[in-house]
């Protein structure tokens, strides 16, 4: 858990709005040429929720917000498959903080215009138990108090869930969790003390979730990186172990800290057309995961507050608005893509842009190993990342996860340092690692690593458009180089991109 080095981690919709993207091959200061891809609006559900049914639905059960209980009561006693009904009002359960709803398999759930499930801030959690293949609709959720780490609304990770128009907003912890064959459409995920949704499910596999046309904004409210320094505990949406995610076409903004997180043996993400814009770390990270494509998205104006606190501190790592940490295609893990794609993106004034970053003591049995008892998905018994197994093949590979087969081209890449009111630090592409020390058994000692990820695996930035005073940090954090040193030999970056160096867009 959390981003390995120092351990080191950031506090903190129907589709999104495209801007340009460039793509015009040519030479240092050429003035790009970029084509303009159809716009569509924001996914603002936020501000305009779709309103539910005025009436009960034929069949459906009818609940009174006048009972307190009444939901969890009715639904105890109705057989599986049933459809409630929520009048307008205020729902609440009874005063034990454990009440909650359990559903049973197939139950629906639809909020009629006004209809809340209120917490009182009493209640731990909304929706729990089991079951399969539960749709909740039209209905805001708010005001309950989860634990770290725990949700509101599915909060066993049950399989098969269906969230749509509803808004879940103003609790504690996260505001849902989510199971295998989650959909989330069309919902907003606001203003939650930790997480707008945490995509973990301890036993048994998270596959196929599906994030479309939500917005997510406001999350991390308690700050967690703040009181638990470095847990890697918060954003606007975290995953773990998910296998096959499609994100797409959602508004991520204003989250306290990062607004994408991806942690830990994720494989087969497709991130695509969302507007990740003012959120105060980065937009997207991708840590110690495999396979993914991102592309056509909007990113801008991400990671001004924990890009700066860390420059004002001296630190001198490139800090990315996108991070890859540790991850990278791998075409023995099944997916849709056998690579890392970054592509027709438009990333604009943020701090800095991409960093591919893969920390040389971090893999299977390293104490520096934060996501600890974790390994990679190429070794399945951790217990044969040791010594003398691990210094040859093929453990030495399998044993830690790669920076490797990163794909970045036909992006548009746009820097005005005086929107971002920055003169350094805020400039920079990377592609680096550290000095491997740690500990003393470790056969990534040295500069092994940062020699692979820098030249040896097949990590490539080409046809890209940069307009602004961008450099490139390459190898390790010392090193900065401009465009011209970043083009030729060793590092032979960006064939066929144009870069414009004066500010400005």
């Amino acid at each position: 858990m959390g981003i390995g080095w120092r351990q080191w981690a950031w506090p903190a919709a129907a589709l999104a709005l495209l801007a340009a993207t460039g793509c015009e091959s040519g030479t240092t200061d050429a003035a790009p040429k970029p084509s303009t891809a159809p716009s569509t609006s924001v996914a603002r559900v936020c501000a305009k929720p779709a309103a539910g049914p005025a009436k009960a639905p034929a069949g459906a059960v009818t609940v009174d917000p006048a009972v307190p209980g009444d939901l969890a009561a009715k639904t105890e006693n109705s057989p599986p498959h049933t459809t409630f009904w929520l009048r307008p009002g205020k729902h609440t359960l009874m005063s034990d903080r454990y009440d909650q709803v359990t559903p049973k398999e197939g139950d629906v759930y639809l909020g009629a215009p006004g209809a809340v499930l209120d917490g009182r801030r009493s209640n731990q959690y909304a929706f729990g138990g089991t079951a399969r293949d539960v749709t909740i609709r039209y209905l805001t959720v708010q005001g309950f108090v989860a634990p770290l780490d725990e949700g509101v609304v599915n909060h066993d990770s049950a399989d098969g869930w269906v969230i749509e128009h509803a808004t879940i907003q103003k609790n504690s912890g996260a505001g849902l969790m989510a199971g295998a064959r989650q959909q989330v459409r069309a919902s907003c995920l606001r203003d939650n003390g930790q997480y707008g949704m945490n995509a973990y499910k301890g036993a048994g596999g998270l596959r196929g979730l599906v994030l479309e046309g939500n917005e997510i904004v406001g999350n991390n409210k308690d700050d967690w990186e703040r009181k638990r320094p470095d847990c890697g505990c918060s954003g606007g949406v975290k995953f773990w172990a998910v296998n096959g995610a499609d994100i797409r076409g959602n508004w991520v903004h204003d989250n306290r800290g990062t607004g994408l997180w991806a942690d830990t043996n994720n494989n087969d993400f497709l991130i695509e057309n969302n507007l990740i814009e003012d959120n105060d770390g980065a937009a997207l990270i991708y840590e110690i995961s495999y396979n993914a494509v991102i592309r056509k998205n909007t990113i801008r104006r991400n990671n001004w507050v924990e890009g700066r606190a860390n420059a004002a501190g001296g630190d001198t790592f490139p800090f990315a608005t996108v991070y890859l940490s540790e991850s990278g295609g791998e075409p023995r893990v099944r997916a849709r893509t056998d690579k890392i794609e970054i592509y027709r993106n438009v990333l604009e004034n943020n701090w800095s842009g991409i960093t591919l970053w893969e920390n040389a003591d971090r893999f299977c049995n390293s104490p520096a190993n934060t996501s600890s008892g974790d390994c990679t998905l190429l070794v399945k018994n951790i217990d044969r990342c040791v010594p003398p197994a691990i210094a040859k093949a093929p453990l030495y590979s399998d044993c830690r996860w790669k920076t490797q087969r990163v794909d970045i081209h036909d992006n548009r890449f746009v820097l005005d340092k005086s929107v971002l009111d920055c003169t350094v630090m805020c400039d920079r592409m990377a592609v680096l690692s550290n000095y491997g020390t740690y500990p003393d058994w470790s056969p990534y000692q040295g500069e092994r690593v940062a020699e692979a990820i820098t030249l040896a695996q097949h990590n490539r930035w080409h046809d890209n458009v940069y307009v602004g005073p961008w450099t490139f940090v390459v190898h390790d954090a010392s090193r900065t180089v401009g465009f011209k040193q970043w083009q030729v030999t060793p590092y032979r970056q960006d064939a066929g991109s144009t870069f414009r160096a004066r500010d400005g867009g």
